[in-house]
């Protein structure tokens, strides 16, 4: 089992990915709503961190929250997750698309028909 954590920046999409996941057969994401570090710091008006004005210019202004969707699933879902994730917001490699991993899982009580 994994723990897959997918931070989505284009929270607009939020409706397309999880639509996709079902289609695909992934289900049970929990979301959570989310602000970056960085962008928590762009509003930061101290001057003892001297990259905050090139963290401003950097950051779309209009995207300050963002989702992050956790999945627990299968080991052999991973692919498809990932699959699934590239198909509604593009490359993850592309700026502000997100960020995801996967963490082993040990132990897991209380999915129901997930067979896992």
């Amino acid at each position: 089992m994994r723990l897959v954590v997918f931070v989505l920046n284009q929270k607009e999409k939020l409706e397309a990915l999880l639509t996709e996941f079902a289609r695909d057969g992934i289900s049970g994401a929990t979301i959570l709503h989310s602000t970056g570090m960085a962008r928590v710091l762009t509003n930061y008006d101290g001057d003892d961190i001297p990259f905050i004005g090139s963290i401003r210019t950097l950051l779309n202004p209009e995207r300050s929250k963002s989702h992050t969707i956790l999945l627990v699933i299968k080991d052999d879902q991973l692919g498809i997750v990932v699959e699934s994730i590239e198909k509604v917001v593009g490359n993850i490699c592309n700026e502000d698309t997100g960020i995801i991993f996967s963490i082993p899982v040990d132990f897991v009580k209380g999915l129901p028909n997930h067979g896992i």
